[in-house]
């Protein structure tokens, strides 16, 4: 494995323009353990079977300076007797001017589709081994085998033994095996997380290599390793284990962080670090998921919900708490912080890859406002969208505080991020001066800025229409 992980930075290092390019075998962007396991093992697997010109090469999801932050990732490699210096990073290789080149192809290992900001590298993918739902459209060009279970390690595994067993050695092993277990919370029924096809292959791990070291003691020391987070700042708990939503223009921070929910909300400045880290990485919202052990050695679960916009932290909080597949089962707890919503997760069960559909549903819902925002027929319909968000106000409410309707345009523009002015359209200019506040499009209007700019329309009229007092 270390000659096969040398050989590709060796590759890396300047492809001759007659190379006929790489074949790479790419995880997801939280780069957790079973991903940089599923894309090492599986990368190694195509190196000694297939046919293909393209070189195959695993490539780590995240930049190389963040990769001190998987500490569990770290403990396997080390134990497996494997150096991060000979592992490629997302930072190392430029997958686009590949794919322009038509030089590359793309293997997906524990996701099924890219993110948006990679979506021009769909005609790159091949194929796609996860164990996530489902997000993809069938394509006959896209091999695709996506089965819930416990670890995608698992099925590595699977399609290694079933293809080529002489693959496997004691460190494809034991690579494999500590994925397996470790997602797998220790093989435990109780946990909902295993399979029967997760113990087969863990067995089966077992039976053929038994040097690997004990089941109990390889899964408490890569837990230890994972919950050290002893040193760490604010920003690279979150960057630890990050998953990214997106869509409707926004881009949400799905995080796992291992410790309570009540530790982390007592961290000094927390508020702020939240707001510069989102600011820094343009995140409109973060969902953190907080996995901690109780004294009774139990996982359970807590979630976080920071925006500086209301309106983003409380639909998505109305969300997640509504959420019913899977069903959450969020009591509320208090947070010293303003602009976070605390709760306990009482289905411990539901991680966050079961979550993840959910904040997606969210993202879309959200979509389908914008464009019912369109249509002035619905605004009664915008006003039960919005208005537990919004507070709608009413016409009596309207006369009785004179600029209310203003008062709350100003508001929501102020959560949005977005200056009053923005949302006018600017004057146009003299068609003989060089250019134009209108050359780059009208500005993006809001479905809450429509929906108040009628009320205001509304409330003017009636003022106007009313005759004065004492007629």
């Amino acid at each position: 494995m270390e000659c096969f992980l040398r050989s590709c930075q060796f590759v890396l290092k300047g492809p001759p323009k007659s190379s006929p390019g790489l074949h790479v075998v790419l995880g997801n962007e939280a780069c957790d353990l079973d991903s940089m396991v599923s894309s090492l093992t599986f990368a190694y697997f195509l190196s000694k079977v297939s046919g293909s010109e393209k070189t195959p090469v695993p490539v780590l999801n995240i930049p190389r300076a963040e990769f001190p932050l998987r500490t569990d990732s770290g403990f396997l490699l080390r134990e497996c007797g494997l150096t991060q210096d000979a592992l490629v990073f997302r930072d190392e290789v430029d997958l686009h001017r590949l794919h322009r080149a038509g030089k590359l192809a793309l293997t997906l290992v524990d996701h099924n589709a890219l993110p948006s900001t990679d979506c021009d590298l769909e005609g790159a993918v091949v194929e796609v081994i996860d164990h996530h739902q489902l997000e993809r459209m069938p394509s006959p060009s896209c091999l695709v085998t996506v089965e819930t279970v416990g670890s995608c390690a698992t099925l590595v595994t699977e399609r290694i033994m079933q293809k080529a067993p002489e693959v496997l050695d004691q460190q494809v092993a034991q690579l494999l095996y500590g994925t397996i277990i470790t997602d797998c919370v220790n093989m435990a029924p109780e946990a909902g997380k295993v399979t029967p096809k997760d113990s087969k292959y863990a067995v089966l791990l077992e039976s053929r290599f038994p040097d690997l070291p004990p089941r109990g003691a390889l899964f408490q020391s890569l837990q230890n390793a994972k919950f050290d987070i002893s040193g760490l700042s604010t920003e690279q708990m979150l960057m630890k284990d990050l998953k990214v939503a997106s869509g409707e223009g926004l881009k949400l921070a799905v995080c796992i962080i291992y410790m309570t929910l009540e530790a982390f909300l007592q961290r000094r400045g927390l508020q702020r670090e939240l707001c510069e880290f989102c600011d820094r990485h343009g995140y409109s919202l973060v969902i953190t998921m907080m996995v901690s052990i109780n004294e009774k050695k139990e996982l359970f679960r807590q979630l976080a919900v920071y925006s500086s916009s209301t309106i983003y932290r409380e639909e998505m909080s109305r969300a997640l708490e509504k959420a019913h597949s899977p069903c959450l089962n969020l009591s509320p707890m208090c947070s010293p912080c303003a602009e976070v919503k605390a709760y306990l997760q009482g289905n411990a069960l539901a991680s966050r890859k079961e979550m993840m559909p959910v904040i997606r549903d969210c993202l879309k819902d959200w979509g389908r406002r914008s464009v019912h925002c369109s249509n002035p027929e619905d605004l009664g319909e915008l006003e039960e969208q919005f208005g537990s968000s919004c507070g709608p106000v009413t016409d009596d409410e309207s006369r009785a505080r004179p600029g209310t309707a203003s008062r709350r345009y100003r508001l929501f523009a102020e959560e949005s991020g977005m200056e009053e002015d923005s949302l006018v359209p600017p004057t146009p200019m003299n068609s003989l001066v060089e250019g134009c506040p209108l050359d780059r499009g009208l500005p993006r209007v809001s479905a809450e800025a429509v929906l108040e700019r009628f009320r205001e329309v509304t409330d003017e009229a009636r003022t106007e229409d009313r005759p004065p007092r004492g007629q």
